[in-house]
This record gives structure tokens, C-alpha cells and sequence, in this order.
């Protein structure tokens, strides 16, 4: 295989839960619905979509379709992939940031 020939997946990189926390966390900083929803993804990808479409319910090829650049998926149908992946959405006040920054 040429270096032509391979593609760069970020999923590879995502070994440890604090790659992956960094990872989300850049994502959401953001703003952005669709990257934070592809970011899932490829976390997903990283830590198995079969366990995580078994976890949640939904079919491989659902949590593909919904998870992907193309859907727009449902806040719920986000919400069971954050709950099946272990984490928690949560806020921080802007203030509280600046504090701690």
C-alpha cells in the first residue's frame, strides 16, 4: 500500500479515555452540532459500534447512518450514544471556566 493509498482515521489515535476526552472536547469547543455528532462516531468506531448498537438498541448500520456527516440525528438518539459510551453531557459556566483556564 502506497501512502496514497491509506487514509488517516482518527479512531486509531483514540487508545486511552483521556484521548478520547480531549478528542470530544475539541469537537464540542466548537460549537458545531454535526462535528460534535461525527465525533461520537469516531469514538464509537474506536470502542466498537456492535457493542455500542447492542448498548443502545439501534442497528450498526443506524448508528453509522446517524452518527455520520450525512444525518442530522435525533437529540435522544445522541443522548443513548453519550450513556452507552460511559460519559455525561455537562455544562460549565463560562465564568467558571475563565477561573480555572
Amino acid at each position: 500500500m502506497t501512502a496514497s493509498d491509506s487514509r488517516y482515521d482518527t479512531a486509531e489515535f483514540l487508545r486511552t479515555e483521556e484521548d478520547t476526552r480531549l478528542y470530544l472536547d475539541a469537537c464540542l469547543e466548537d460549537g458545531d452540532y454535526a462535528l460534535a455528532v461525527q465525533a461520537l462516531g469516531v469514538i464509537a468506531r474506536a470502542r466498537g459500534m456492535s457493542q455500542l448498537a447492542r448498548d443502545t438498541g439501534i442497528s450498526r448500520e443506524g448508528l453509522y447512518r446517524a452518527l455520520s456527516a450525512e444525518d442530522n440525528p435525533e437529540f435522544a438518539t445522541v443522548m443513548k450514544v453519550i450513556k452507552a459510551l460511559g460519559m455525561k453531557l455537562q455544562t460549565a459556566m463560562y465564568e467558571e471556566l475563565q477561573a480555572t483556564g
